[in-house]
């Protein structure tokens, strides 16, 4: 389902299928972001879990630990993929 923003944009509720053939400097400022917040939360949340005494408690700062290191190797992987598409 569209939705229209209040810019008259059109945004969608679904992730996109495929990315775009071409990376705006806005987009490759976002994804570089993106990579570092979840690089940054991978980190903290590794550190934490180490320091912490509850067993429950570490084994799910562990777990989200382990989800931002997923969604930043899933961010490189779609980087590194399209820059080795031939042109």
């Amino acid at each position: 389902m569209m939705q229209q923003n209040q810019f008259g944009q059109f945004k969608s509720s679904q992730p996109m299928a495929q990315v775009p053939p071409i990376v705006s400097t806005k987009d490759q400022l976002y994804l570089s972001d993106m990579l570092s917040w979840n690089l940054n939360a991978c980190k903290k949340a590794h550190f934490f879990a180490q320091n912490c005494q509850t067993p429950e408690l570490q084994q799910a700062l562990e777990q989200a630990g382990q989800m931002h290191q997923r969604h930043y190797d899933r961010l490189l992987n779609h980087l590194n993929n399209q820059q080795n598409k031939p042109n």
